[in-house]
C-alpha cells in the first residue's frame, strides 16, 4: 500500500492581525542561567517571549541590560508585561514605559487584585485594558476564566484574552474544566491563550484539544529538572493538542463499542 501523503494545512496563530507560526509563548524568568533560557527558547521556538520591565533594562549600563541583549539576540518577538501592578494607573504607566524600553506596542496586561493567589483584579482590568487600547497598545490581558469578564474585555477592544488555568506558578493544570470549556464555546471567534497554572505537557495538550488557541508557560519549564527538554515537550504537546482539535475527536460513548466488526466472523454467537 502506498503511504498516504498529507499536504500541510496553514494553521497560523493570528493576534491583532499579526501571524505567528507557534502556538506556544514562553516566559523568561526563574531559569537556572541565561544559557539555559537561551537553549530552552531555541528548542521551543515560541511565538513570543515575555519580559517584565521591573526586572529588565534596555541599556547595557542598567541592571538587566545584558539580559535585554540576550532577548534581542534570540530573534523572538518580546511581549512585555505589567507584572506586579496593583492599580490601573500603575499598570498604564508601566505599559507606557515598556513601550519605550522594548520598542513594541504589544503588552501583556497584568493587574493583580490579591497578593496570595495573584488573582487578577477583575473589577478594574477592563478599565485598564480600555485605556491602553485607546493609546494604541495591542493588549493581551491576563484574567480568570470568568465568561462575563472575558466578554467585557472583548467589548472594550481586546482582540484576544488570556484566562488562567490555575493560579500562577501552581502547576495544577485546569482546576475548572467546565468553566474553561464553556468559555471556549461562548467566545468561538476570540483567540484564547491559557496563561498560568499549567504544570505538565499533558495540561497544555488538554486545553489545546478543547480548542484554545495557544498557551503561555514559564514556571513549568524554568523550574523543571531539565528546562530545555521540558520546553521541547511543551512545544510538541501544544502542537499535538492543536492537531487533535482540528482533526475532531470521536464522540464519547457510555458503553463499550467493538472496534472490529464481529458479524460474519468465525465462532460468533448471537446472544
Amino acid at each position: 500500500m502506498e503511504p498516504i501523503t498529507r499536504m500541510p494545512t496553514p494553521d497560523a496563530l493570528v493576534l491583532y492581525g499579526e501571524t505567528f507560526a507557534s502556538r506556544l509563548l514562553l516566559g523568561t524568568s526563574r531559569y537556572p542561567s541565561p544559557a539555559v533560557l537561551e537553549a530552552a527558547v531555541k528548542t521551543a521556538r515560541p511565538a513570543m517571549v515575555t519580559a517584565s520591565l521591573r526586572r529588565q533594562g534596555a541599556n547595557d549600563n542598567e541592571a538587566g541590560g545584558s539580559f535585554w541583549q540576550l532577548l534581542r539576540g534570540l530573534g523572538v518577538p518580546v511581549l512585555p508585561n505589567t507584572a506586579g501592578c496593583h492599580s490601573v494607573q500603575e499598570a498604564v504607566t508601566t505599559a507606557q514605559m515598556a513601550r519605550e524600553v522594548f520598542g513594541t506596542d504589544w503588552i501583556k496586561l497584568e493587574l493583580i487584585g490579591d497578593d496570595y493567589t495573584l488573582q487578577p483584579d477583575t473589577l478594574n482590568l477592563p478599565e485598564a485594558a480600555s485605556i491602553l487600547i485607546k493609546d494604541g497598545f495591542k493588549v493581551l490581558p491576563y484574567c480568570t476564566e470568568d465568561l462575563v469578564l472575558c466578554q467585557r474585555l472583548v467589548d472594550v477592544g481586546c482582540q484576544a484574552v488570556m484566562p488562567w488555568a490555575a493560579p500562577i506558578g501552581t502547576g495544577k493544570g485546569p482546576v475548572n474544566p467546565w468553566a474553561m470549556r464553556s468559555l471556549r464555546e461562548r467566545l468561538p471567534g476570540v483567540p484564547l491563550i491559557v496563561d498560568a497554572g499549567l504544570g505538565l505537557p499533558s495540561h497544555a495538550c488538554t486545553v489545546m484539544e478543547w480548542g484554545y488557541d495557544a498557551v503561555l508557560l514559564n514556571t513549568a519549564v524554568a523550574l523543571s529538572q531539565d528546562p530545555v527538554a521540558m520546553a521541547g515537550a511543551f512545544a510538541s504537546a501544544t502542537q499535538a493538542g492543536r492537531d487533535a482539535w482540528r482533526a475532531g475527536a470521536m464522540a464519547e460513548q457510555q458503553a463499550a463499542q467493538p472496534s472490529t466488526p464481529v458479524l460474519g466472523t468465525p465462532f460468533w454467537h448471537q446472544a
